[in-house]
């Protein structure tokens, strides 16, 4: 669902499996412009969903990006 002000960004990425003590996941749970994200690593596209209010598409991108990892909006 998508209000005024928030907004749910959907990608595909190559991010086979996310731990505790991966640094991005660390990144992300952290990050305070993200109120929430998940990652569908069973999905042939794992799927990363963030909800923010601040960040656009290709912020996000890039923060995944940084770690090394593929990302690419789904529309």
């Amino acid at each position: 669902m998508e209000t005024d002000l928030q907004k749910i960004h959907i990608f595909k990425t190559d991010i086979a499996k996310i731990d505790s003590n991966c640094p991005m996941q660390q990144t992300l749970t952290n990050h305070s412009d993200i109120q929430e994200w998940s990652i569908d690593c069973e999905d042939v596209d794992r799927v990363l969903r963030v909800v923010s209010e601040k960040l656009n598409s290709n912020a996000i991108i890039s923060l995944v990006t940084d770690f090394g990892h593929e990302c690419q909006e789904l529309l």
